[in-house]
């Protein structure tokens, strides 16, 4: 049975076809990478799976369940730009996420609950490499830990899906790579089902274990608003453990000979 299935679905704004007759099938801890050229609607379908976008037509099923049409706490994601509160402190930020949820109107816990909160944000926090800073102020981050700020934000609900969209098209190939591991392990420790939307073909390649090309299956000169993107290729990557554990490894690998030739 499939963990998240989208029907018939289309995506328009007055008169322009943003998306049409999307079909799709996606297994529970499948790592969907998603590319195609920019404007083809690829955030568009993931603001979708989040629920800040409702389908203009057709419907998307999560567990068999209409997909809610509202963000939720089984649904996470984390974008280019960080999302993270500039006020707040490392740990501050992870351990509000569980705040607001089991108190929206105050976003505080006391006594235990906030003790057991920290406990958690803490672990999360080890497992993405920030143990150290969580004291720290984001400004006082690298572009590659906010960005593990941001994804241990995403992570401290145990959300079923991950949703990335471009998370590292702002980072330089060192830090780049660093995240791929990042992301790799979590991904397999958790089994958490992620769709991520990126420009480099080779990192979609590198980290899916299925890639979707979104581009016009259609297209009018004389109006090009007219139709929309859909799913041209729909490609098995087939990451096996063995297969990503090689691919950690030479990660790893071309990680190391980098920060050697800059020092």
């Amino acid at each position: 049975m499939s963990f998240i299935e989208v029907k018939n679905v289309w995506k328009t704004y007055q008169d322009q076809v943003v998306l049409e007759n999307i079909n799709l099938h996606v297994k529970q801890g499948e790592f969907v990478t998603i590319v195609g050229a920019s404007g083809c609607g690829k955030s568009t379908f993931l603001r979708m799976l989040l629920g800040q976008e409702i389908p203009s037509r057709g419907h998307i099923f999560c567990a068999g369940e209409p997909l809610r049409e509202e963000p939720d706490e089984k649904r996470g994601i984390v974008f280019q730009r960080y999302s993270v509160f500039p006020h707040l402190t490392v740990l501050e930020n992870v351990v509000i996420g569980i705040e607001f949820s089991a108190n929206r109107w105050w976003g505080k816990l006391w006594g235990e609950a906030k003790r057991n909160a920290i406990a958690a944000a803490r672990e999360l926090l080890s497992g993405v490499g920030l143990s150290h800073a969580e004291d720290k102020y984001p400004h006082a981050l690298s572009g590659g830990m906010q960005q593990r700020l941001a994804i241990a934000q995403s992570l401290i609900k145990k959300p079923k899906i991950l949703l990335l969209d471009e998370p590292f098209g702002a980072l330089d190939p060192g830090i780049r790579g660093d995240m791929h591991e990042l992301v790799l392990s979590l991904w397999r420790e958790t089994g958490t089902t992620i769709f991520m939307v990126t420009h480099d073909l080779k990192e979609g390649f590198y980290l899916g274990t299925r890639m979707l090309v979104f581009d016009k299956l259609r297209h009018d000169p004389d109006a090009p608003q007219r139709y929309g993107a859909g799913i041209t290729y729909d490609l098995p990557i087939g990451n096996t453990e063995q297969q990503l554990y090689q691919k950690i490894k030479q990660e790893v690998v071309t990680t190391e000979r980098l920060s050697e030739q800059q020092r």
